[in-house]
């Protein structure tokens, strides 16, 4: 089966994807500006929901690999003509994804307040961080699903699907946000931070429902469990476990940022609270053409096309800089109001301001990780990849964290440290991918 590297055929797949792509950190972008105008304990809020945020994406990232494991079997096997022979697959690796998420979550839910001091979070905003957790924990295993159905989409080179079911998930999110944070007079109570938890809990219920619905009636692949295992999924193990290991580092670094900005004080957690959901957000809004990258690159590796390898790497590297350029620019621009939809705390925005130019200034450096991340993950490079972010994070990120602070540089040590982990981890993708790949081109 041929697949056109062109503009169209990139952008069929990459603007669905980044739509879905945003709505995560949509959904926490939401809770953390209606959580931090919460008229009772705002700021307190605000930093809880940033610690459990935290927390909760460092699970879903760590178990949620089986996502790109599956689209990279799946979209090889499409280009190669055979993907007959992997349909059982998909149900045996989702069975075995939620089984390890329920006991992760049985596993947490009775030492939430011994996690939570591991932030040096204390006080109210323990308090808060334990109530908080306790609500949305529950979703975690919703979303570990809906991720591995997204990606049996996106192996079947569909972003479309996956963009619909996000779309509808962020849309109930941000209305169940306003009606249980604040409530309606006589009609609902007003939860504050709980009912965000509330609205998070019930949008990935629906997601997950959705999810399932529409691989049932839309694909010929089987959720029926069925025994012996697919011959892949050795495979989909060895290469979850390479990612299960490269998110740990990866969760090393924001967890670590999180844990040095709470002890800087209430207002820097805060601060980086809002600065890491918007670095987030950028990050899902460019990752649109890592899926495309990831959808396509793992089709003509199959197809054992390398010029069409080698023409896509460039195409939606270009691509992706033209959208991380134009988000500097809207950051540039509108960059006190942003601060403002997030929080009304002087002190939050004033130390969030300091900051967020460096947020911007790293856009495009993470274009370039983020852009071959997604190639890479679809060829099927998770041990390369493993050991890039391992690298990234204990020979970069965390000498260059600690360097500042003992230099006295508070958050700004956080930020400096995010952008040179993001350098190595860009540079180190180019270098292999041109190493591996160019030799095999005809004409480059």
């Amino acid at each position: 089966m041929s697949t056109q590297v062109n503009f169209k055929s990139i952008n069929q797949l990459a603007i669905p994807a980044t739509i879905s792509g945003i709505a995560e950190p949509i959904l926490s972008i939401t809770d953390t500006a209606i959580v931090g105008n919460i008229p009772v304990d705002g700021l307190e809020s605000l930093a809880a929901a940033g610690i459990v945020g935290s927390f909760l994406s460092m699970l879903i990232w760590v178990l949620g690999q089986t996502r790109s494991s599956i689209s990279a079997i799946i979209s090889q096997y499409l280009g190669a003509g055979r993907l007959t022979e992997v349909k059982d697959l998909p149900a045996q690796a989702i069975f075995f994804n939620i089984l390890l998420s329920i006991m992760v979550l049985l596993s947490t839910v009775f030492l939430i307040e011994e996690i939570f001091a591991l932030f040096n979070a204390s006080g109210k905003i323990l308090e808060y961080c334990i109530s908080y957790y306790a609500i949305r924990v529950w979703g975690f295993p919703l979303t570990l699903f809906t991720f591995a159905v997204f990606g049996i989409f996106r192996g079947l080179q569909n972003t479309f699907y996956p963009m619909v079911i996000a779309m509808l998930g962020a849309g109930l999110n941000i209305l169940l946000d306003f009606v249980l944070v604040y409530g309606i007079d006589g009609w609902v109570p007003a939860l504050y931070l709980e009912g965000a938890a509330w609205a998070s809990l019930i949008s990935q219920a629906i997601m997950a429902i959705i999810a399932l619905v529409l691989l049932l009636k839309k694909t010929e692949i089987s959720m029926k469990l069925v025994f012996p295992l697919n011959k892949e999924m050795k495979r989909v193990v060895f290469m979850s476990l390479n990612l299960f290991v490269r998110t740990l580092a990866l969760n090393a670094a924001l967890m670590l940022a999180v844990r040095e900005a709470t002890t800087l004080g209430d207002q820097f957690i805060g601060a980086h609270t809002i600065a890491i959901n918007l670095w987030l957000f950028s990050a899902f809004f460019i990752d649109g053409f890592a899926a495309a990258g990831n959808s396509m690159g793992g089709r003509l590796l199959g197809a054992q096309d390398y010029n069409g390898l080698w023409e896509l790497a460039k195409k939606i590297m270009k691509y992706g800089t033209i959208v991380s350029l134009g988000l500097m620019a809207f950051g540039f621009i509108f960059y006190r109001p942003i601060g403002r939809i997030f929080s009304n705390e002087t002190v939050v925005l004033e130390t969030f301001y300091n900051i967020f130019y460096i947020v911007i200034i790293g856009l495009p450096m993470n274009t370039l990780a983020f852009v071959f991340d997604g190639l890479f993950k679809g060829m099927g490079e998770m041990k390369y990849l493993r050991n890039v972010l391992l690298a990234a994070t204990f020979l970069g990120f965390i000498p260059c964290l600690y360097l500042g602070i003992y230099l006295g540089w508070g958050l700004y040590a956080i930020w400096i440290a995010f952008v040179v982990w993001m350098m190595i981890r860009g540079f180190s993708l180019v270098w292999k991918f041109r190493r591996k790949f160019q030799p095999l081109v005809q004409n480059p």
